[in-house]
């Protein structure tokens, strides 16, 4: 009888004992942690940067992250000092040369431009296979908490332009390295996950 006693002490003690040590520090009773680990200080006024290249650009993939949604445009061959970019907020996106109006979904409409052509220099042509007014082939938005549409709008003498539809104006950055323009987008204002 006492051996099952002693058994069942220590079972229980082992119980309780697991029990605290499962429950996070963040959860303890009278404290409260409020993590912000996403980046901050980003803006949503337009950033421009003066270069330009004659390597084609072949192609534009998305992706998720914790804290923004990410736009990446390949032009292989660039590098980092050669690529320009125009990346701003537009009431309405209209295409290069004929002036077509490009819509685009999304609360917000940002309007990409890469100062690099989507088509061979030397043939005319197209180095990325996309069609003005349709969506970026193969880029699937589903998902996404930030972007909502993602659309070709064209490439005119040497500039390849974009339509990226974003939930509402939010806060980005746009950054190059070798080979690519990066855009990444917040997913809100107070850089809270």
């Amino acid at each position: 009888m006492v051996r099952n006693r002693t058994a069942w002490a220590t079972a229980a003690l082992m119980v309780a004992t697991l029990g605290v040590a499962a429950i996070p520090a963040e959860a303890t009773a009278g404290t409260t942690t409020q993590v912000t680990a996403c980046p901050t200080g980003w803006g949503s006024q337009a950033e421009t940067r003066s270069a330009g290249t004659l390597e084609p650009l072949t192609n534009v993939r998305t992706g998720r992250h914790a804290c923004f949604d990410r736009m990446v445009v390949d032009v292989p061959g660039a590098g980092s000092s050669e690529l320009g970019y125009s990346v701003r907020y537009v009431s309405r996106l209209y295409q290069d040369g004929s002036g077509r109006q490009i819509t685009v979904g999304g609360g917000a409409v940002l309007e990409v431009r890469v100062t690099a052509p989507a088509y061979d220099p030397d043939t005319g042509k197209p180095t990325y296979p996309a069609k003005a007014g349709q969506r970026l082939t193969g880029v699937n938005l589903t998902g996404y908490r930030t972007f909502r549409d993602a659309r070709f709008v064209g490439s005119f003498e040497g500039d390849t332009q974009i339509g990226l539809g974003v939930r509402a104006r939010l806060p980005f950055r746009v950054w190059v390295a070798a080979g690519r323009v990066v855009i990444d987008v917040a997913h809100n204002w107070t850089g809270a996950r």
